[in-house]
């Protein structure tokens, strides 16, 4: 019993003497070392306080570690350095939830400050070691202690077990060498000798995290709103932009393009992208700008007749837009005189379609059609090629076999069996058939546009099949077909008026009466119902009735029965 109280006593007097030993013998470059640590405030999406820890600098230029559950959920960051000055995070530059370590870029006061240097060479088990609090003091303050054990993970990573006491205000601050350079950053101790036992990651590791091309879909990252810093390379930067662009807000997306064109000032593809953001807005102020990135965008350029391409192909989007009031200078010619520069300097199919699109957007339809089939006559020949060559037919007028002539061309080069990518062309191409007289053969292309959407079509499909069924006098499909776009769109009175034709053109007069009469429920003034009552009244041989339906009709104003007064009724009236 005495032994064990002697062996207390001694355990504490070395506890007390360790501590004030480490007190009074802190080297003298723990003083200027404290400077890299300080304390960081997150904040959620509402702005309200989210976690407090510490972290610390490991560059001159900002760049700073910190644990990854201080960060988590955060939408804002602060820190707070040894002098009470306040910094923002600017971005997150890595980040690994399961080691817990976040890598971070602050927007410092000035041009430097104070950092760790990483320690070249690993501590041994045995090595003695010092822990730096985050302190707004003056005096020199640490915590000594000695390496335990070091266990390798991820590669040639060290994860530290330290005999050295860890309070909590200490968690994520830097544990130096015996020269002052760092190698771990503390973590929470989850043993139960939490008094002289705690742990420390290889900052090392916590460097190592960065930003990757695919990053915006990393899980850890995710779980933090703070922007994300940019990827190395102008490469990978360029799939982080379009990984960003479906994921972000326009705001948000703006501020990533903002970092791209500043990390990279002589790339175009950073103007024009932010060009296109900006158009999107309208405001003069942003319009102004996005003139100015199209031009700066020419200025960097090797491929002079790429940037010609994508600036004719902004001006024309944005003018597809209908902007209310347009940007001076930004005019179908402008994009024509852009992509013909671009023409001239490299004539490639791809150029050769805007020009045609937009020639056509100018109604000029006969330079437009050239332009497509000069791209027909190309590698670059397409489904969308011969469309849009099959539409400028179409508004040319053009024969209705030389329109489906087009469209059997563009159908060709869809891929089978069909899926929904080819799915307008089969609809544009039924209904140039329906336009030809070709009736069945529009009835295939509708079934086969069905089938490519599985089955999600609506009422207005199964109007169209309809009228294409009812010219091949498949009667019993436009039946079947009208009902179906009644049961999706009940409130069309259209629809029931041409299921009532179809009811009268096959003899079933009485079921026409009965659609008519439920057309008349939805709206008691449709003109158009009357008038078809009285045509199946007619059938019936029931002249009294079909006078007063064709009256009531031309009461309601409808142009189309006179004739049919005339022919039925003025007899009966004498």
């Amino acid at each position: 019993m005495i032994m064990i109280m002697r062996r207390t006593i001694c355990l504490l007097l070395s506890l007390c003497w360790l501590a004030q030993w480490g007190m009074a013998q802190a080297p003298k470059w723990v003083e200027k070392a404290k400077r890299a640590v300080f304390s960081v405030v997150t904040y959620d999406k509402d702005d309200k306080m989210l976690n407090t820890g510490n972290g610390f600098f490991v560059t001159e230029d900002g760049v700073a570690v910190s644990d990854y559950a201080l960060f988590k959920g955060a939408q804002r960051a602060v820190i707070i350095d040894s002098e009470g000055r306040q910094m923002p995070v600017l971005n997150i530059m890595g980040a690994d939830d399961m080691y817990d370590v976040v890598k971070f870029r602050v927007g410092i006061t000035g041009k430097k400050v104070s950092f760790l240097p990483v320690a070249s060479a690993l501590p041994a088990a045995g090595a003695e070691v010092y822990l730096l609090p985050y302190s707004t003091q003056k005096d020199r303050t640490c915590t000594i202690g000695r390496v335990k054990s070091a266990d390798r993970v991820e590669g040639d990573y060290q994860y530290y077990t330290l005999q050295l006491r860890l309070k909590d205000k200490m968690v994520s601050c830097p544990v130096a060498t015996a020269d002052g350079a760092v190698f771990g950053m503390a973590q929470k101790s989850s043993g139960q000798d939490t008094a002289t036992v705690c742990y420390a990651v290889d900052v090392r590791y916590a460097l190592a995290q960065a930003i990757s091309a695919l990053s915006y879909t990393d899980f850890a990252l995710k779980g933090i709103g703070i922007k994300k810093a940019l990827p190395d390379t102008e490469e990978q930067a360029l799939v982080f932009l379009y990984m960003a662009s479906t994921q972000l807000s326009p705001d948000k997306y703006a501020e990533v393009l903002d970092d791209y064109v500043e990390k990279f000032p002589d790339s175009a593809d950073g103007y024009i992208r932010r060009a296109v953001t900006l158009a999107s807005a309208r405001d003069d102020q942003s319009m102004q700008q996005a003139a100015a990135d199209m031009e700066r965008a020419l200025d960097v350029a090797t491929d002079k007749a790429g940037i010609r391409f994508e600036r004719a192909k902004l001006v024309y989007n944005y003018l597809l837009s209908n902007p209310e009031k347009p940007y001076g200078g930004w005019t179908l010619d402008d994009a024509l005189a852009e992509i013909r520069e671009a023409i001239a300097l490299q004539p490639l199919p791809v150029y050769v379609q805007l020009e045609g699109d937009i020639l056509f957007s100018k109604q000029d339809y006969a330079l437009a059609l050239a332009s497509y089939e000069q791209v027909n006559r190309s590698e670059l020949a397409s489904p969308e090629s011969f469309f849009r060559a099959a539409q400028t037919k179409e508004m040319m007028q053009a024969p209705a076999g030389e329109i489906v002539a087009m469209l059997d061309s563009c159908v060709s080069r869809c891929p089978k069996p069909y899926t929904e990518s080819s799915a307008p062309y089969l609809l544009a191409r039924a209904q140039a058939l329906l336009n030809a007289g070709q009736a069945r053969q529009a009835m295939l292309d509708y079934d086969a546009y069905f089938e490519a959407v599985g089955g999600k079509v609506n009422d207005s499909f199964y109007y169209y099949r309809e009228q294409a069924s009812l010219q091949a006098r498949q009667y019993q499909r436009a039946l079947d077909d009208l009902q179906k776009a009644i049961e999706l769109n009940p409130q069309e009175l259209l629809y029931r008026a041409e299921l009532a034709v179809v009811n009268i053109r096959v003899g079933r007069s009485e079921e026409a009466v009965e659609v008519l009469q439920e057309a008349l429920k939805i709206d008691p003034s449709y003109s158009e119902a009357y008038r078809l009552m009285g045509l199946a009244y007619v059938y019936q041989k029931k002249a009294d009735e079909a006078c007063a339906a064709f009256a009531k009709a031309k009461e309601l104003g409808n142009e189309n029965v006179d004739e049919l007064i005339e022919k039925n009724c003025n007899n009966t009236s004498n």
